[in-house]
């Protein structure tokens, strides 16, 4: 079973009917009790930084992710999901991630050239610098969609995967059994699908 962390910032369900369509249970739950009996974890989240992360400790679910992951349990963090994995983002003044994987997060504006739209959204192809077991089921330049203002810099021994919008952002990262994409699997479709069903066949 597959737990999908609900601690009021996600695009929870549509992520659950991605798992159904690929033959996975998957629950949507804020019941660390019920996350805990889960094999793997999803962390979602869509919105500001600052306010996710909040919700993460008032809720008990950083320590809860922190312990979960050490115990060698699979962790997927999606989207703003991924960036909480950080040690910290810029995003409106300097906050403090979970600190799964050493990075930081940044505005895309620093780097991307002047005139392309921010937030970056769309479908773009992904470039893999090194081989990871969540890209299995993919090859070079298949695409995925993006939605997104800030990416993961810093952070060069744990990408997997990088998108090119003016400038290599990256897309995915892994660290031992922590994993997050940028982009949304549940809205990139065959292709997501893939990543999902990869991701449900780690840790035996």
């Amino acid at each position: 079973m597959i737990a999908i962390i609900d601690y009021g910032v996600g695009n929870l369900f549509s992520l659950q009917s991605s798992f159904a369509a690929i033959g996975q249970e998957a629950v949507v739950t804020s019941d660390r009790k019920v996350a805990a009996a889960a094999d793997k974890l999803i962390l979602p989240g869509v919105g500001a930084f600052a306010d996710a992360a909040e919700k993460l400790r008032a809720s008990g679910f950083d320590a809860f992710l922190k312990e979960e992951v050490k115990r060698g349990k699979p962790l997927l963090g999606i989207c703003l999901g991924m960036q909480l994995l950080f040690d910290e983002s810029a995003e409106y003044g300097v906050h403090r991630g979970l600190g799964l994987i050493p990075g930081r997060v940044e505005p895309i504006a620093d780097v991307i050239p002047e005139g392309l739209k921010i937030p970056h959204i769309g479908w773009n192809a992904l470039h893999f610098p090194k081989q990871s077991p969540l890209f299995r089921y993919l090859r070079e330049g298949d695409c995925v969609y993006f939605v997104h203002s800030y990416y993961a810099t810093d952070c060069d021994e744990s990408v997997i995967a990088t998108a090119e919008y003016g400038a290599e952002l990256t897309a995915a990262v892994q660290k031992g059994n922590v994993f997050g994409c940028q982009f949304h699997p549940e809205k990139s479709g065959k292709a997501g699908l893939a990543i999902l069903r990869a991701f449900c066949e780690e840790g035996g």
